[in-house]
């Protein structure tokens, strides 16, 4: 995404979506004022949620500087992520699908596929899965799940802050990756093969 030379408030809804794992309809919608600056959440309201309730998410640090940064360029707006044509209105369904295309992943990645991603690492980096399926905005249709109505504010919020700190740092290493000096290709002749 560093690499990404398009509309800058696109790239920061890639990085938004990459750093909280919401579908992209609440992305695409979100307002300044679901924003809970004090306690560090966001407010989906349930009408922009699949399973229409209310959801939060945690912010973390980065999400919040993120944020910070973005407020400056689109805070005129009530989106937070707004058109670049009107600002009354939020980016369209295909802005961010179109810059991952841009960047070059056609076919190999979407929108959606931050989620899947987020949830695959967490999952294998020991994270409670009723916290993940929480963050997830996921319902089963099990017993369970009708009684359990957990909200693991503390436990997401702690997992929020674990997911972008592991981010930041596949960040900082893929960039000391590509700023490393390209070692001298050898030809191979058949003498060598």
């Amino acid at each position: 995404m560093d690499e990404y030379q398009g509309e800058y408030t696109t790239k920061a809804a890639l990085e938004f979506t990459l750093l909280t794992f919401q579908r992209s309809q609440s992305i695409r919608l979100a307002r300044w004022e679901q924003i809970d600056w004090t306690n560090r959440l966001w407010r989906i309201p349930a009408e922009i949620m699949k399973m229409k309730e209310l959801h939060l998410v945690p912010l973390s640090t980065q999400a919040v500087d993120l944020l910070q940064m973005l407020e400056p360029v689109t805070g005129n707006s009530d989106f937070i992520f707004p058109c670049l044509f009107s600002r009354s209105k939020p980016i369209s369904e295909n802005t961010m699908l179109y810059a991952l295309v841009r960047l070059g992943y056609r076919g190999r990645m979407t929108v959606h596929g931050f989620r899947t991603s987020a949830s695959t690492l967490l999952n294998e980096n020991g994270h409670h899965p009723d916290v993940i399926e929480a963050a997830l905005a996921h319902v089963h249709g099990d017993i369970r799940s009708i009684y359990n109505k957990a909200k693991y504010l503390p436990e997401r919020r702690t997992m929020y802050q674990w997911w972008a700190d592991y981010c930041e740092t596949l960040r900082v290493s893929e960039s000391a990756f590509f700023r490393q000096p390209e070692a001298p290709l050898r030809s191979a002749t058949r003498s060598s093969i």
